[in-house]
């Protein structure tokens, strides 16, 4: 099983949002978004930022592939 995080870069783009105002508004590492880009697993805590600041669900960011 796979995680895609296409979904959040669709959403950010509907938000008119960079990667770079989300890493300061959720106030997540640039090591975190580094880890999203390459659909790498990122910790929980990481997603519940992005979510608040984005005001979403983990749905809306990410899904499992298998």
């Amino acid at each position: 099983m796979t995680v895609s995080y296409d979904k959040l870069w669709h959403l950010l783009v509907d938000k008119h949002m960079g990667k770079t105002q989300l890493v300061k508004e959720a106030k997540i590492t640039t090591n975190a978004m580094a880890h999203l880009g390459k659909n790498e697993n990122v910790r929980v805590d990481v997603l519940v930022k992005i979510c608040s600041v984005l005001n979403c669900t983990l749905d809306d960011i990410m899904e499992i592939e298998s």
